[in-house]
């Protein structure tokens, strides 16, 4: 009995050990190393065909790695929504609901005003990046402010999003293991709200978002078909694979010695439309001559050459700034039948974090949190 006593704690060890083996985070490969990586997988896609089984085994793994092979059930939504405040042409108020039972996913919607709404509105997901201060972070930001409300004015219903440990998302910790899990479940539930909405198209959805919202953008396009548009901002890379445990803090990308990078992932989107966002100061600076010739392969496959984009900025840095918001307005126009002419920041009105939170103090200390959340996700 003793022997065995001893032998579980190495048991345990030797597993967590394995599972932290098959994790790829932050620059998994060199520049060079991702590039040719990438370089010998299109040397092996020959065809659609080809295609089309590497991407059902990259699928697979994203649910095996999220731990998703059965998705939660669709629990109801329960939506509560507080601080409407009518602004020029757009709405914006504060929203939360249940992906699941106990926990709570918050955020702002943003609508066209009733006079100035089309009879038809698409649908757009606005996950955050990951920045730092308190003070200008997360949906609060000025950048997701003006994008948020200028889609709504060209015609759309925006959602957007706190990621895990961010604004009024405490439930859990922003480096919580399974978070990528539960984050693109948040957002397939985020569609679900959205889609009961009146006059919101279930044909014209989207998702942008930028750095670690990037991330989320493809992750769950690659698992939602209800997506139409992709527009990942400053994180399509062959060699960097996600700075933060929500991004890949789960084995999405790896299954034995094969290693599927963001850029196979991201082009599990094709046939639908997507433009890709990259700067020449992070880890998207190589992607005019890498990345992107990579997908548009793919999309060439299905005959689709002429709905993937890439907008490059090669004297910027790491953002969702006005110049790269300019092409994003116009590729959802382009594809989702928005108001381009609508698209004028100029008129956007910044509101202060107070009006956009949602609860009041004291109000989340009954919620479900850490490990709860993931038990309460599993059991569903």
């Amino acid at each position: 009995m003793k022997k065995l006593t001893m032998l579980i704690p190495a048991v345990l060890i030797s597993a967590v050990g394995f599972a932290q083996s098959l994790l790829c985070q932050g620059s998994f490969y060199t520049e060079p190393e991702g590039a040719s990586k990438l370089s010998k997988i299109s040397s092996s896609i020959h065809s659609l065909k080809d295609w089309q089984q590497h991407a059902d085994s990259i699928r697979r793994q994203l649910r095996a790695g999220m731990e998703l092979e059965k998705f939660p059930a669709r629990t109801p939504l329960n939506p509560k929504s507080r601080n409407k405040q009518i602004l020029e042409g757009y709405s914006v108020e504060a929203v939360v609901f249940e992906s699941v039972p106990g926990f709570y996913v918050t955020g702002n919607l943003y609508r066209p005003t009733a006079k100035d709404a089309p009879k038809s509105l698409a649908a757009i997901v606005c996950p955050h990046g990951h920045w730092d201060k308190p003070e200008d972070y997360g949906r609060f930001r000025n950048d997701m402010q003006y994008r948020c409300a200028t889609f709504a004015k060209m015609g759309a219903v925006v959602f957007s999003v706190d990621m895990i440990g961010y604004g009024e998302s405490q439930q859990l910790d922003h480096e919580y293991a399974k978070g990528v899990a539960i984050q693109t479940w948040n957002v397939m539930r985020i569609i679900d709200y959205l889609l009961t909405l009146p006059g919101v198209d279930p044909n014209r959805v989207a998702v942008t978002g930028a750095s670690g919202g990037g991330t989320q953008t493809f992750l769950s396009t690659a698992l939602d078909d209800r997506i139409k548009v992709s527009i990942p901002v400053v994180q399509v890379s062959a060699h960097f694979f996600g700075g933060c445990m929500c991004e890949s803090g789960m084995p999405i990308h790896r299954t034995g010695n094969k290693v599927f990078s963001n850029v196979e992932i991201a082009s599990l989107a094709a046939p639908r439309p997507m433009l890709i966002v990259s700067d020449g100061d992070d880890w998207t600076k190589n992607t005019p001559k890498v990345e992107f010739p990579f997908i548009q392969k793919i999309y060439g496959l299905y005959d689709k050459q002429s709905v993937v984009e890439n907008a490059h900025f090669g004297d910027e840095g790491h953002d969702y700034g006005k110049t790269k918001r300019q092409p994003v307005y116009k590729f959802l126009a382009k594809h989702l039948g928005m108001d381009i002419t609508k698209a004028d920041e100029s008129s956007v009105t910044i509101v202060d974090r107070k009006t956009l939170e949602y609860f009041k103090p004291g109000e989340t200390k009954e919620f479900i949190k850490g490990d709860q959340v993931w038990s309460k996700f599993k059991s569903q």
